[in-house]
């Protein structure tokens, strides 16, 4: 995909992976639009992006949990960007979402719904355009339910899902679907957390991994760490009268 008038759209910029992400693209010659709830920290990851690629950048107020406000947002920016990548996400607190229904809904709609409908608006406009790439972070959370994040790992779940029916059906067409799943990655989100070196990556290595999928343009589901995928094979594997002896 040549990056001539190339345009990303960069749902999420002021997460470490939005900002690495969007910075592999502005290095490769993109247009830059980052959407995020603070303009404050979108301004800071403009500022940086912009000096040390050269990229046209700008940024664009986004609250993803106003799914009302969505075909307004979309209609705002300066162009229908060519590619949209969304790297939202909440882990929140599972032991609070287990008796405070507002936190779980909070991280539900955040990591599920708000991301599903945006990318969902989004795809109708590139199908009627006749070209795009949506990728959505996910995440291997996703894969199997474990008692230590089920409510996060649940609407993970369901993204993927919605991924996935997305891709089957604009198959045929111009637009194509990416589902990432990253794995660990070090971020401010998991400071402090003891990580396995090989499974966990630098946001670096995401942002990078994401760019090389949409330049080639192939791929559909795409795990950062290549391990992970045998890793939630053997995982998904295990049978329920095992897996629920086990603390995860």
């Amino acid at each position: 995909m040549s990056t001539a008038q190339k345009t990303l759209l960069l749902i999420g910029a002021t997460s470490d992976i939005g900002h690495a992400t969007a910075q592999a693209f502005a290095g490769a010659g993109w247009t830059i639009l980052l959407a995020a709830r603070n303009p404050e920290g979108a301004q800071r990851n403009r500022d940086d992006i912009a000096a040390r690629s050269g990229a046209e950048v700008s940024t664009h107020r986004l609250d993803v949990l106003d799914t009302e406000g969505f075909e307004g947002f979309i209609d705002g920016l300066p162009a229908l960007p060519d590619a949209v990548v969304c790297v939202v996400g909440e882990m929140g607190d599972q032991q609070q979402a287990q008796g405070d229904l507002a936190h779980a809904a909070k991280v539900i709609r955040t990591n599920f719904e708000g991301p599903a409908l945006l990318l969902g608006a989004l795809a109708e406009r590139f199908l009627r355009r006749g070209h795009g790439t949506i990728v959505g972070v996910s995440s291997v959370a996703g894969d199997r339910g474990r008692g230590s994040n089920y409510v996060y790992g649940a609407a993970k779940a369901g993204f993927t899902a919605f991924l996935s029916g997305l891709r089957n059906r604009l198959a045929p067409t111009g637009v194509q679907v990416i589902t990432v799943k990253p794995g660990f990655v070090r971020t401010r989100m998991t400071e402090g957390m003891k990580l396995p070196p090989l499974l966990t990556a630098e946001p670096g290595e995401v942002g990078a991994a994401i760019l090389a999928a949409v330049s080639s343009q192939k791929g559909d589901v795409l795990y950062v760490r290549k391990l992970w995928r045998p890793v939630m094979m053997a995982i998904g594997a295990i049978p329920e009268p095992i897996f629920k002896k086990l603390r995860l």
